[in-house]
């Protein structure tokens, strides 16, 4: 595995990063994203139904507690999670938590990390995790590490142990990684931690760095804990301290905008759960990333609106807000009732199998008789949407466009195409 860069204007580490899985022929270009699934499976949708969504990543993300209750079964299997799941070909990401499951606080300890999945909880020491992580036999891993350090209430003292705790686990894992024959063609990810300590975050950096680790994760940025001033900050800190060479991946960052602004600071990797946040809230991905001159005209256009800051629609969406404040500025409420004679598409423009062959309508009628298949439209509309936004960022990063494509998101993000009525 190895990152090859290429020059960027504006910020940003535009690239490839190839000789992914068993054989090294895949490839994930930079920025990019990984597919998010839950215990394999890309939520709502089956192998054919993903096969219809342009851009999936080449990296699919596994979740360890799904798999860790799966331990058992997988080692007896002996052939890995990869051939289990019915997807052999495909490059797999063990990460430690599920993005979209919270963590509660508190559990962690010198020798053992808490998981939650459905039967609960799970203490994971180093060699307990390492034996799962053989019968999982993914391609990349993230290194169990103590990442509880999000809930804002953090001090210098804990935040110094979360650093101490995970170069201990990273220490005895890379151990047993060299001495385990189903691993030799895996990648462990070394957890830069430190909470919101600049002084322990760059501790944390500069010993995983010092590791024969094959690439890094920022952890404990998840939440709105932290203030976004001083989480920027320890990203742009955290990277500069990091090898040229090896790729960053960034846990519980998701949103367009917050994106943008790790890509800015250096960070390669996301993933892909906030498109499956959004389908499960029945909402649409409708935000631009056309890099159009006139970044307004792009919005307006992209949306049928012709007055954004019409207080009938910011009303409508005080409502949707109330009804859901976990809604993005970025997504429309295909639920509400403004939509159930709306024939036009989802998104106007959108070449996904839900745009082609469905309208507003429709997938309102099924939202609201809780048909499944309303999920299945909108997982494979937003995941779409959201991959196609990555190329977006790419080919902005080739053509020093990465400024305007900022503005045009953040524009939206303040003011909001979820604030637009249909047929405007």
């Amino acid at each position: 595995m190895r990152v090859t860069l290429r020059g960027a204007a504006g910020g940003g580490r535009l690239g490839v990063l190839a000789g992914l899985g068993r054989g090294g022929a895949a490839a994930l270009p930079l920025p990019g994203c990984l597919l998010y699934t839950r215990t394999g499976s890309a939520p709502h949708l089956t192998r054919d139904t993903l096969q219809a969504v342009r851009g999936v990543p080449a990296v699919a993300q596994l979740a360890l507690p799904a798999m860790a209750e799966l331990h058992e079964v997988l080692e007896e299997y002996k052939e890995g999670a990869a051939k289990f799941i019915g997807m052999p070909d495909a490059v797999l990401y063990c990460s430690l938590h599920d993005p979209v499951t919270p963590c509660p606080s508190g559990y962690n300890t010198n020798k053992t990390v808490s998981l939650w999945g459905n039967s609960g909880r799970m203490e994971m020491t180093a060699s307990k995790f390492m034996d799962i992580q053989r019968a999982i036999q993914p391609d990349w891993f993230q290194c169990i590490s103590d990442g509880d350090t999000i809930c804002g209430e953090v001090g210098r003292k804990r935040a110094k142990k979360s650093v101490d705790r995970s170069l201990s686990f990273l220490d005895v894992c890379l151990q047993l990684l060299g001495e385990s024959p189903e691993l030799q063609g895996s990648v462990m990810f070394g957890a830069i931690e430190g909470g919101d300590v600049l002084e322990e975050r760059l501790r944390s950096a500069r010993e995983t760095a010092k590791r024969p680790v094959g690439g890094f994760l920022l952890d404990g940025f998840q939440g709105c804990a932290m203030a976004k001033e001083t989480k920027l900050k320890l990203i742009a800190s955290v990277t500069a301290e990091l090898p040229e060479d090896k790729p960053r991946i960034i846990h519980g960052i998701g949103k367009p905008d917050e994106v943008l602004e790790c890509i800015e600071r250096g960070v390669d990797v996301f993933e892909s759960f906030f498109p499956f946040q959004v389908t499960e809230r029945g909402c649409a991905l409708v935000f631009s990333y056309d890099c159009h001159p006139d970044p307004e005209a792009a919005v307006l256009k992209q949306n049928g609106a012709q007055d954004l800051g019409n207080n009938d629609a910011e009303e409508d969406q005080d409502e949707i807000s109330k009804a859901d404040p976990e809604m993005t500025p970025f997504e429309i409420f295909l639920k509400d009732k403004r939509y159930q004679d709306d024939f036009g598409p989802v998104l106007e423009g959108c070449t996904c199998y839900c745009c082609q062959r469905h309208t507003r309508a429709y997938v309102h009628h099924l939202l609201v008789t809780n048909e499944l298949l309303a999920g299945v439209l909108l997982m494979m509309h937003n995941f779409q949407h959201y991959f196609s936004f990555f190329g977006a960022i790419r080919d902005a990063l080739r053509d020093g466009k990465l400024d305007q494509l900022k503005k045009l998101v953040f524009r939206q993000a303040l003011q909001g195409p979820a604030n637009t009525k249909p047929g405007q």
